[in-house]
């Protein structure tokens, strides 16, 4: 089992997670017009064809124009995912039919609207496409079929789903609304079979692409995993088709959009234009750059963030990626760590060729890999290459708000021209009587004058430097494979797993 994860990982550790749900809802699209071939969908394949075309070009042209009328840097992948997302929501009517084609029109339109009109700091509130069609259910009194859900789709649905959860961590939330959706729908259909109704709901209605696919849109859900379980269960209430309000019965999207209210009430708020102010060379391949914000833009130590920069062609991981913030709260600018290498990404390429002055747009707050709130528990920290990157940020801010709490940093790199920010740990050393191990892996090119530790940090080098890691919190923060290993190395030392805490971020 271990072996199938590990492939599956491998598969999609190489894509990122927009352009994964992408490929995922093609390969749907694909499925269901090979369906409607052959007569297994209640539309022809013509039908499927012309209703996509229609949907893809009017979103696309939308989302355009409202990105130049906004000054915002539009995201490549986001108006076709939510035009694949329209089409499985509606059905395709009857080709060239007027009526029908109005319809589509107008809610592929209002899905790309609703980004920008419905957004409070240049950050939507509603997903999308829910938004769209609870808009035409209102106006045209043409509710969504959620045509996706059903018997012939739910395998491929599944299979692609669960890669996309496993790829952004969220069977948190997945299951939180599985669990509560199912309660509630059960609870409301008494006369019926528990099991008869859990097979029905899972066959018969969209809970499974609702839940992998619109329930697990970035933008719209909260930032830590405690909110994401309410985020959820409040969802998986609404959901059941029994819950009303009077006479206004819930429907998914109604479902979603009240969801995404809850986000936005709990979540950081906004979407924020950074200036490049300085780039400096650190250390070997790692550049940390510079930049001013346009707001006060708040944050945890240790959490990460979208970044999203527009430019020139690029290649099959887009244009937005998840990097954890390098600076901290109590600096005035926001600090990003990035390692370059020879064959970067057209994204990657773009940030490198970044000149003081040019932008580029943060949004979506995330993460639970932040500072405990009880000041008395012993930390300690194990860093590989970039990983070191939140730590920086959780030093410098122990350092400015004189927080002396017990920390014990690994910092491993191969050479000693990889070390970066050397200079805040050696303050943290200095001010808070922090303790920072230094190891270098290729014994060859060890400096003469090196104090520190040669060698891979591993069990016998965390027992030596923190003799009481039993009683302390640890925290992992590095490349995929590096921080799996640690693990496994400290719940062998004893270490209980509620007091190891991993670094995550989707679309590494």
């Amino acid at each position: 089992m271990n072996k199938i994860l590990e492939l599956i990982d491998n598969l999609v550790n190489g894509i990122t997670m927009y352009r994964l749900i992408l490929y995922y809802l093609l390969g749907l699209w694909v499925a269901a017009a090979v369906f409607s071939l052959v007569g297994m969908l209640p539309f022809s394949f013509f039908a499927l064809v012309c209703s996509t075309l229609v949907i893809v070009v009017v979103c696309a042209v939308t989302n355009a124009i409202f990105a130049r009328t906004f000054e915002t840097p539009a995201n490549v992948e986001s108006p076709y995912i939510t035009a694949l997302i329209l089409t499985f929501l509606i059905t395709p009517p009857v080709p060239f039919e007027q009526a029908g084609l109005w319809i589509l029109i107008w809610a592929s339109v209002w899905a790309m609207a609703s980004k920008y009109i419905f957004a409070i700091k240049k950050k939507h509130i509603f997903n999308p496409a829910a938004f769209a069609v609870v808009v035409t259910a209102f106006f045209l009194n043409q509710a969504a079929s959620w045509w996706i859900g059903t018997a012939i789709m739910l395998p491929l649905v599944i299979i692609g789903g669960i890669l996309i959860t496993r790829k952004i961590h969220r069977f948190d939330l997945v299951f939180s609304y599985f669990g509560i959706a199912l309660l509630t729908i059960i609870l409301t259909t008494l006369t019926r079979s528990p099991l008869v109704t859990i097979q029905k709901t899972f066959v018969d209605t969209p809970l499974v692409f609702f839940a992998f696919v619109m329930l697990t849109e970035p933008l719209t859900t909260p930032p830590t995993r405690g909110l994401r379980v309410w985020y959820g269960a409040i969802v998986g209430v609404l959901f059941a088709p029994a819950v009303h309000l009077w006479s206004l019965y819930s429907t998914p999207e109604l479902a979603l959009l009240v969801g995404n209210f809850f986000t936005w009430m709990v979540s950081p708020k906004g979407k924020f234009m950074l200036k490049l102010q300085e780039k400096m060379q650190c250390g070997g391949d790692i550049c940390n750059l510079v930049f001013i914000s346009d707001g006060k833009f708040k944050f945890h130590p240790g959490q990460f963030i979208e970044w999203t920069l527009g430019h020139k062609n690029p290649d099959n991981r887009g244009n937005r990626r998840y990097f954890t913030i390098a600076s901290s709260p109590t600096e005035k600018n926001i600090q990003l760590g990035v390692k370059f290498y020879q064959k970067s990404s057209s994204f990657k390429a773009a940030l490198s060729a970044m000149k003081p002055g040019d932008k580029l747009s943060i949004t979506q707050l995330a993460g639970d890999f932040i500072l405990p709130h009880d000041k008395n528990r012993r930390l300690a920290f194990i860093a590989g290459g970039i990983g070191i990157t939140p730590f920086r940020s959780m030093m410098k801010y122990l350092v400015d708000t004189r927080d002396k709490r017990s920390v014990v940093l690994f910092y491993s790199n191969k050479v000693a021209e990889d070390i970066v920010y050397r200079d805040v740990f050696d303050e943290a050393v200095k001010q808070n009587g922090a303790k920072v191990v230094y190891a270098l892996t290729d014994r060859e090119r060890i400096p003469k004058d090196w104090t520190g530790s040669q060698g891979y940090v591993n069990a016998e080098m965390i027992a030596r430097e923190a003799p009481d890691y039993r009683e302390r919190t640890f925290y992992l923060s590095g490349p995929h494979g590096m921080v799996v290993a640690f693990e496994k190395v400290l719940q062998d030392m004893g270490v209980h797993h509620d007091h190891i805490k991993v670094d995550f971020f989707p679309g590494f």
